[in-house]
């Protein structure tokens, strides 16, 4: 079942609204750090650690070129404040890299399931 927002006939209610959360680490090691604690504690469903990536930007007036890890977290709407709030905690960096992203579309019973998982207990 795909959910597609005003056109899902085969549910009576809509489902609740799911984020994905894009986050950087300086490593691998911490992405894996991050994200096991934000899966354990239930403030994420999933966390897929998606690998190198290289960033570009300018910080504290000088331009860096530095090799991180991005990764994703799916989480349910609900637990967005509470997953950037347990990441800044656990963060290495100053400034952390979290940016919450609305799933728009999915299918139906992956999105029930990051609802479901998404919680204590």
């Amino acid at each position: 079942m795909v959910f597609l927002p005003g056109k899902d006939e085969e549910r009576e209610e809509a489902p609740m609204p799911q984020s994905l959360i894009y986050m950087t680490a300086p490593s691998d090691d911490e992405a894996l750090r991050i994200g096991r604690v934000l899966v354990e504690e239930h403030l994420a469903a999933c966390v897929n650690i998606l690998g190198p990536i290289r960033s570009l930007y300018h910080w504290q007036g000088a331009f860096h070129d530095d090799a991180e890890v991005a990764f994703l977290a799916k989480t349910a709407d609900d637990r967005v404040a509470a997953l950037i709030a347990r990441v800044r905690a656990l963060y290495p960096y100053e400034l952390p890299c979290i940016v919450a992203l609305p799933v728009q579309a999915g299918d139906g019973g992956f999105l029930d399931w990051i609802t479901a998982n998404s919680r204590p207990g």
